[in-house]
Parts: structure tokens; sequence; C-alpha cells
């Protein structure tokens, strides 16, 4: 089955860019591969066995190995966020920006027309037949990919550098990639000694801020940096701390109706007079999900704040919904399951899942 691997470099150094690298190794299976059962093992090339974790391996081997994942993967693509751009949209937006940035170089690397149609949060299209991915797998506990057409194929696994192939060499062209960067600015700034440290808060590089100041490689909204330079950084919003929340609290709530067998097609559907938090699809229904956020676990049921005008907002919204979906189908609105409302409640620190109910 191919993959899409994807793993991202240069979180936590105190300066240079955030890099995110996306690969395939193999072409799809034609129909005449797949009718044979032709062995992955000998549609993979061999060199694919050294794959690993960047980490575990020594600097001249991932950068013997870097150019041959370039020349002989199936297509692979890097996503860049620079210093002062991640300073600007905070680290999580900055992962996400990187991910969708990587994917769209693979896809358009792939062969994909259009691939940027695939990354669009405000975008509910279906998967052409012909796209070269069944999977993909995400290095960490976060879905970089959330809200987009795509999010439904990914995998999100701890470990992944170390276990897939294609996150393996994801994760070793965006080390690579991103280590040259570095040599290459430590000419340019060589009193920082980027070389030797690329950006990381080593004592050496402690000494070298304290001592010149911060260069435009350096972020500053990075609490250490700001603490060296004396700057103040400045509280996250009550906005975004509630945005946060929510999407951590529609998450629970999208895995769990994963499990239940339902596709994701939308996160924050949005219409003129209401958004719709979650859209999903089983065989037989579309389901439009209200989903509630409760710092305390309390008796009842998430109906309780589904008001007869919040039910009038909601079926605004999923009519919608369902009439966009049957014109981008060319489909008749009677042929598609039929829509049913929903709401769920998440509550707590851990955010727990209260339950989920249909809507009548």
């Amino acid at each position: 089955m191919p993959i899409l691997g994807i793993d991202e470099v240069g979180r936590g150094p105190w300066a240079g860019p955030l890099v995110i690298g996306a690969v395939i190794l193999k072409h799809p299976k034609t129909k005449k591969e797949l009718a044979l059962e032709v062995d992955d093992a000998t549609i993979l090339d061999p060199i694919w066995d050294e794959l690993t974790d960047s980490k575990k391996l020594t600097k001249s081997r991932r950068e013997g190995l870097a150019p041959e994942i370039e020349n002989r993967a199936f297509a692979t693509g890097l996503g860049w966020v620079p210093a002062e751009e991640l300073d600007q949209l905070g680290l999580a937006d900055a992962l996400r920006t990187a991910a969708k940035r990587a994917v769209e170089n693979c896809l358009k690397n792939a062969g994909i027309k259009n691939p940027e149609k695939y990354l669009d949060t405000s975008q509910d299209i279906a998967i052409e037949t012909d796209f070269p991915v069944e999977e993909i797998i995400i290095d960490g506990t976060s879905n970089f990919l959330i809200g987009t057409p795509l999010e439904s194929r990914v995998t999100v696994l701890k470990k992944a550098d170390l276990l897939i192939k294609e996150v393996s060499a994801a994760s070793i062209i965006a080390k690579v990639a991103r280590d040259n960067y570095m040599i290459e600015i430590a000419k340019k700034y060589p009193e920082y000694n980027f070389e030797s440290h690329v950006g990381y808060g080593t004592a050496r590089h402690k000494e070298a801020l304290e001592k010149y100041g911060p260069c435009p490689e350096h972020r500053t909204s990075f609490k250490p940096v700001a603490k060296i330079l004396g700057l103040e950084i400045k509280e996250k919003s009550t906005n975004k701390n509630t945005t946060k929340i929510g999407q951590a609290a529609e998450e629970v709530v999208a895995e769990y109706l994963r499990k239940k067998g339902h596709k994701i097609l939308a996160h924050n559907y949005k219409t003129r007079l209401y958004e719709i938090d979650l859209v999903s699809a089983t065989k037989d229904h579309l389901y439009f999900t209200e989903v509630k956020y409760r710092k305390n676990s309390t008796h009842g049921t998430p109906l309780e704040f589904i008001d007869k005008k919040k039910k009038q907002q909601m079926s605004f919204a999923a009519e919608a919904f369902t009439l966009n979906l049957a014109k981008r189908l060319n489909r008749d609105l009677d042929s598609l399951p039929s829509p049913v409302l929903a709401a769920a409640s998440v509550s707590g620190p851990d955010f727990k899942l209260e339950d989920w109910l249909p809507v009548v």
C-alpha cells in the first residue's frame, strides 16, 4: 500500500527554520501488478533497508542517504517555515503550515495537478481515484493535516520515524536540508557557530546570544531566547486558547466517530450564518455534529445546549453542505445518505468524551 510519510525537524532550536519532509517511496501498484500480487519486498529498493530515525544515523550516512532518497523515491517534498514566520504564527500553526507545504510539494512531484486543493481547510473535496497514496503517516502525536481533505487518510504514530520507512526517509531529507541551511548561514553569522549546534540551545549558543544579541535567524518568541534577551513574551489571548481547546475537543469526538466507522468529511464547515464542528459519513447517513467542551463533568446530555434556534442553524448548515456535496459529485440529493444532526460533549483537562447523541 503506497504511504506518504511525514516528519519534522527543527521544532525546538532557538534559531533557524522549521522543516518538514514528505516522502512516497514506491509508485502505486498498477492493476497488472495487483493481479500478479507482487511482493512488497521486490518493489522496494534494497537501499531502503538502511532507513531509520535520522537521529540514529551518523551525519555522513544521512548525507549519503538524502540524495539517494531524492533520486530514487517516487516523490519527495520539503516544507519550510523560517524563524520570522514561525514567530508570527506560533509553533503549532507553523508545524501545520510546514506540513501543508511539504505535502503540496510532494504531491506536485508525484504528478498531481493543483495539489494545493487537498491542503485547503476551507474546501471539502473528494479525493481523486488516481491519488498516489492510500495512507499518510505522521510521526508524533499531532495531525498536522487536520481540517484538510486529506485528514481522513492520516495516521499519527509515535516513533514512526523508527518504524515506517517512508517517515524515516522524510526525517532524513528534512534533517540534512536543515543542517545544510544552518551551515550556510553560519558563514553569514560566524559569531554564533551555527555549523556546530545548528541552532539548538547549547551553552556556547547561549554565550554568543548574550554577547552579540539576536540575528534575523533567532526565534525571539521562544521563551529561552526571550529570557536571555530580556524580552517580554505576550501571553496568548483567551480567544486563541479557547480555539485550541475547541479543536482538541473536536478531535476527541472525531476519533470516537472514526472508531464507529465514520469517515470525517469536514471540520468547522462554515456557512454565512452558522458553522458545523464536524461532518462525518457512514453508508446510510451524513452526520452533522455540534461539539461542546465543559471544564467540569456534569450530569445530563449534550442535547442540553441544542435549543430550537441552534437546531435551526444546524439544519441550515447541513442543508447547505448536502447541496454542495450533491453538486460536486454530480448526484441527486435523494442518492446521498440521509442527514442526521448530532451533539457531543467533552469535559475536563483530560478531554473525556461524555456522550455523542443524535438530535431528535
